[in-house]
Order: structure tokens, then C-alpha cells, then sequence
């Protein structure tokens, strides 16, 4: 794995930090309202140098900024105090993809000293205790619900990414000729000493520069400040992306405990259902498309530099296998709600045609059994002298024969009725689930199982 540029690249993209810079990204709950006015385009508010030719061209799938704001060094309080650290800068940032999935970034530059345990240590609260976080006595996420008036108060998700930047003695003991101590340094930082390896975890050095990362804590130390920010954007669509994983994963399973609570009852309800499943697998489609793909490729920043960092950390996280597992999921539900869709068509189809066949019954009986009226209606006609001329066809006196007459109509009326609703009502369990559904047999496993 190649991290860092060759030749007269390498110096433009290096640089020495005199202060140390750490950049916590926060994945957050719900969505802001895609149409809501930004701060204008990341290559506008951020310095991107020789990037920003790339990040212009990809600005439609980009998130952008809706609130940047300076805040006093001293209105940022963790529950557990500044570990010694003395924090000089604090930038709040939080940005929203084209599909409304936020992120929120802490930008904190440190003056003086910043040793690695001290840093582990505020890097651990900043992970484990970040719903105890402040500004001033307000909760931080409190305080910034007030600035960006969301639909539905704001919450940290499961995903936090930290990347650290060092500078001054810090970077000099990282980028300096004494190997032997460098695992230790990294693994202080990126595991807080929990790891006692000798190697350090996704490391590429070349002297000049240094990457390393885990799967929530990344070292970067060298790289000149718009490098830095490309970095940073790298791992914004990494959390970003996971976060939108995990989201349609609990989507998904809604939906599936959705279609095996079905309680539709008529053809009406059961297509409203079907129509509302479909936009739900159709909204986890586009969520894998535009909220996940779009962020975990190299085609944003087409550079070795980010490419690298971009797959590395894309494969700590695991993001290719759950895609693809997601993937798969809402594939088979689509499958499941297109089967359901052509059952639905079959069983109504053939409803309709139980229902034809029985008014093409029905009319046949009624055209037999007309002939008695008919037949009265011509005696009345035909056989005038043997009337008595003062009786109307209407009076009272012919009711009976008409009664007689008209009674298999009426029959026949309340017996098509009943076979109609009877028809009518077969529909109520078109959806309903099997009791006994055969279970399929595991598939074999692909490859080997690992230690195998």
C-alpha cells in the first residue's frame, strides 16, 4: 500500500506542523432537509489546494457545509476536563450529504506539548462520552439544534473517526530516525495502549511522511494542510457511509417485519401495502446508491495519496463486506414484494374470473326462469274475454300470481348476492403468510472458514 506521492509531488504535498490538530467526525442521527440553504461548496469554505480541481467537478455528490462556526477554546468542556492539554482553536463544522445524512466535525488545534497519553486519553472522551460533551453549560448537540433548527432534535450515531495531526516534538518523535519506538507511540495514540504489538496498525512512512489508522483513530503526520483537509473529507464519506449501512440494515429488517405483520383484508389495502413496501425497499436502494457508493470509491479524489488512506481505511471498517451483505438483503426483499405483487395479480385474476362465471350463471337461470311473468303478462293479453274487464292487471286480486311469478327472481337475487360476496370475500387472505413454510438448507460456505 502507497500512501504517499514520489519526487517533486511528495514536497509539495509535505509540511511541518508547529501545533497539533485533531478533527473528531461524529456521525448524527435523521436527516436535514435536503432543499436547506448551505455556506456555499466545501472548496469554498476549506483549502483543498490541487484537489479542488477534483472536488469541483464532483460537487453535486459532495456534502456541503450548513453551519461553520469559531467557538472559544474554553466553551468546549469534556466531562472528564482537558487532560492537561492546552486547546488553542476550536472549529465546529457540520456538513450534510445531497441525501440529508449529517456529520459533525470538531476541528481543535493545541498549543504546547500534546504526549500521547495525554492525547489518548482526550481522544477517549471524546469517543465514549460524547453525549457529556459541552458548550459552555449548554449540551453541545443542544447548542447546535438551536443554530440549525432541525425536524427532529439531534443525536449522535454509533460511528466517531478522530484524525490526528501532529506537530511540533510529537511529530518529530513520529517522523524521526529512532524505529523503535514509533509502534509504541502509535499504538498509545490509535489504541491507547491497549495493543502491545510491534506493528503499528496500517502503517506507511517514507521518511518524509506518516499514515497510520485503526478503525476510529487515524495518524497523519507531514502533510501539508490542504492534504490534511482531503484526508478529513476521505474519512467524512467513510463514517458517512457506514452510518447509512447501518441505517437501511434496521430498514431493512423494518420492512421485512412489516410484510410478515401484514393484516391487509381487501385487494385496496393489499395493494396499498405492496405500493408502500416498494417505496421503502426503493428508499434503501437509493440510500446504498447515492449515501454509501458514491463515498467509498476513489473517483472524488482521484489521487495515491487519498486512494490509499480510502481503501485502507474503508477495509478496517469492514464497509465492502456489509455493502455488499445490505446489498444482498434488499435484493431478496424486492424479490420478496415483486412475488407477493404477481401472487396478488394471479389471485385476483382468478377472482375475477370466478366472479364472471357466476353472473354469466346467474343471467342464464335469470333468462330461463323468465318465462312464467312473461307467459302471465300474454294470458293477460291474449285472453281478454276470460277477464274479468272490471279488474285491472295492477288490482290487488293478481297479486298472488304474481308473487308466484316473481319469487325465483327474488331467490335468485339473494342467492347471486351471497355467491358474489362469498367471491368477494376469498380475497381477505391472499397475503397471508404460510404456517408451515419449508426452511431452506444453509448454503455452503464459499471458502474456508479462517484458522482452517
Amino acid at each position: 500500500m502507497t500512501v504517499g506521492t514520489a519526487g517533486g509531488t511528495a514536497a509539495l504535498d509535505s509540511g511541518t506542523r508547529e501545533l497539533t490538530r485533531v478533527v473528531v467526525l461524529f456521525s448524527l442521527t435523521g436527516r436535514l432537509d435536503p432543499g436547506r440553504p448551505s455556506l456555499g461548496s466545501l472548496v469554498d469554505r476549506f483549502d483543498f489546494g490541487r484537489f479542488a480541481l477534483h472536488l469541483k467537478s464532483s460537487e453535486a455528490v459532495l456534502p456541503v457545509p450548513v453551519l461553520v462556526e469559531d467557538v472559544a477554546p474554553e466553551e468546549l468542556r469534556l466531562p472528564h476536563g482537558d487532560h492537561g492539554l492546552d486547546l488553542a482553536s476550536v472549529e465546529i463544522a457540520v456538513l450534510a450529504t445531497p441525501r440529508g445524512d449529517i456529520t459533525l466535525a470538531l476541528d481543535c488545534g493545541f498549543a504546547g506539548q500534546t504526549p500521547p497519553a495525554a492525547l489518548a486519553a482526550w481522544l477517549a472522551d471524546t469517543c465514549f462520552d460524547r453525549d457529556r460533551i459541552t458548550l459552555g453549560t449548554t449540551a453541545l448537540l443542544d447548542a447546535l439544534g438551536g443554530r440549525l433548527a432541525p425536524r427532529e432534535p439531534l443525536a449522535f450515531g454509533q460511528n466517531v473517526h478522530q484524525l490526528v495531526f501532529p506537530g511540533g516534538d510529537l511529530e518529530n518523535d513520529l517522523l524521526g530516525p529512532e524505529e523503535t519506538r514509533l509502534p509504541t507511540l502509535l499504538n498509545e495514540i490509535v489504541y491507547r495502549g491497549r495493543l502491545s504489538t510491534s506493528e503499528p496498525p496500517h502503517l506507511h512512512k517514507n521518511g518524509r511522511t506518516l499514515s497510520a489508522h485503526g478503525r476510529g483513530v487515524s495518524v497523519h503526520a507531514g502533510w501539508a494542510e490542504h492534504v490534511e483537509n482531503g484526508l478529513i473529507l476521505v474519512a467524512v464519506g467513510m463514517v458517512s457511509a457506514l452510518a447509512v449501512l447501518q441505517r437501511t440494515r434496521l430498514a431493512a429488517f423494518e420492512t421485512m417485519r412489516a410484510n410478515e405483520q401484514a393484516a391487509a383484508e381487501s385487494p385496496y389495502e393489499i395493494r396499498r401495502l405492496i405500493s408502500r413496501l416498494s417505496d421503502g425497499v426503493n428508499e434503501l436502494q437509493l440510500d446504498l446508491a447515492f449515501g454509501v457508493e458514491a463515498y467509498v470509491d476513489s473517483l472524488l479524489i482521484p489521487e495515491m495519496v487519498m486512494e490509499a488512506f480510502q481503501s485502507s481505511l474503508r477495509d478496517a471498517l469492514g464497509i465492502p463486506d456489509s455493502l455488499d451483505n445490505s446489498a444482498r438483503m434488499v435484493e431478496r426483499l424486492t424479490s420478496v414484494i415483486s412475488a407477493r405483487s404477481a401472487a396478488l395479480q394471479a389471485q385476483l385474476a382468478e377472482r375475477d374470473d370466478r366472479r364472471d362465471r357466476t353472473v354469466s350463471a346467474l343471467v342464464a337461470v335469470a333468462t330461463g326462469i323468465a318465462l312464467p311473468p312473461t307467459l302471465l303478462l300474454a294470458f293477460f293479453g291474449a285472453n281478454a274475454s276470460n277477464v274479468d274487464n272490471r279488474r285491472s292487471i295492477f288490482d290487488a286480486h293478481y297479486l298472488p300470481a304474481y308473487l308466484l311469478a316473481w319469487l325465483p327472481f327474488i331467490a335468485l337475487a339473494v342467492i347471486g348476492y351471497l355467491l358474489l360476496r362469498r367471491v368477494s370475500r376469498r380475497s381477505g387472505a391472499l397475503l397471508a403468510t404460510p404456517t408451515a413454510a419449508p426452511v431452506p438448507a444453509p448454503r455452503s460456505p464459499s471458502r474456508p472458514p479462517s484458522g482452517s
